[in-house]
């Protein structure tokens, strides 16, 4: 199978008739970017209609065979992120590397322009994700900060895009966000998958105040949502009779740099301290738009 990271630009149908970036339908507005200063989130946005959707599902079924074409292609591919059979968070880092539209994907001008917007320039990839999490026996993602598993890229100019392929709800394991934690320093890792609260023990008591307060953020199947790589965030267990699945865009302000000498992501080259994340596997994405005053 061939590496589509090579090809850096869209190529196949998903956008077709999706219009262009800059065009101002896909521009946020001002109240939207003072609650994401504020809060650390904006979610509700439409990216996806329903034959993109569609299109998503199916070549994402594929991948959830662990035998599929291309396999070693990803940077990351856990059928179960957890080791509870009966908790399943299927996770992988890669996707826009092996078929079409999550490839193309990466240039859909109504992610590239809030993100623009968001980072106040030009957006470079950093990497995608999908979060799967089955019917009846979903697991959970335990309270994380983003940043806290990307220091090794620097300085701190990430956003994350979280993409709901399916109707998300409380009930199956929708995001959930502590408003205004984004502005908390920064903690240790205490783990992706299993005790949900395993966070509250590198917490002082403010902060666990603040934990008892989340926000649900439940989305249509084509919404989604944007937060800061500081925000606080995790999701339930699906014990629903239908999937939560999820494609996550990551990306930085242009100019954010590699801090180690080792590769940042399985099976890519390093880029070596000091380099500002580039090549063919951190392409260009938007360049920022004017901002009118």
């Amino acid at each position: 199978m061939p590496d589509l990271a090579r090809t850096h630009e869209p190529f196949g149908p998903l956008l077709d008739g999706a219009g262009a970036a800059g065009e101002p339908q896909f521009r946020i507005d001002e109240a939207q970017l003072e609650h994401f200063e504020s809060q650390g989130y904006v979610a509700g946005i439409k990216i996806l209609d329903a034959g993109q959707l569609t299109q998503l599902r199916s070549e994402l079924e594929v991948f959830l065979d662990p035998a599929h074409d291309g396999r070693d292609l990803w940077h990351e591919y856990h059928v179960n992120e957890n080791a509870d059979p009966d908790a399943v968070v299927f996770h992988a880092l890669g996707a826009w590397r092996l078929s079409v539209g999550f490839h193309d994907l990466l240039w859909h001008p109504a992610f590239t322009e809030p993100a623009t917007q968001i980072l106040q320039g030009d957006v470079r990839f950093w990497h995608d994700q999908l979060f799967c999490k089955p019917a009846r026996h979903g697991g959970n993602v335990a309270w994380h900060q983003d940043y806290s598993y990307w220091t090794r890229t620097k300085p701190l100019g990430h956003l994350t895009c979280w993409i709901a392929l399916d109707d998300a709800t409380i009930d199956n394991g929708c995001l959930q966000y502590i408003p205004g934690s984004h502005r908390w320093d920064l903690l240790p890792q205490t783990g992706l998958v299993g005790d949900m609260d395993a966070v509250e023990s590198v917490l002082d008591e403010a902060q666990r105040d603040a934990m008892r307060n989340p926000v649900a953020i439940e989305l249509k199947a084509g919404e989604c949502t944007f937060h800061h790589p500081m925000l606080m965030h995790g999701s339930g267990p699906n014990r629903t009779e239908r999937p939560r699945r999820a494609a996550v865009l990551n990306v930085v302000r242009d100019g954010v740099c590699s801090m180690t000498d080792a590769p940042l992501l399985a099976g890519q080259p390093p880029l070596g301290i000091g380099t500002p994340l580039g090549g063919h596997f951190h392409p260009l994405l938007a360049t920022a738009s004017p901002r009118a005053d």
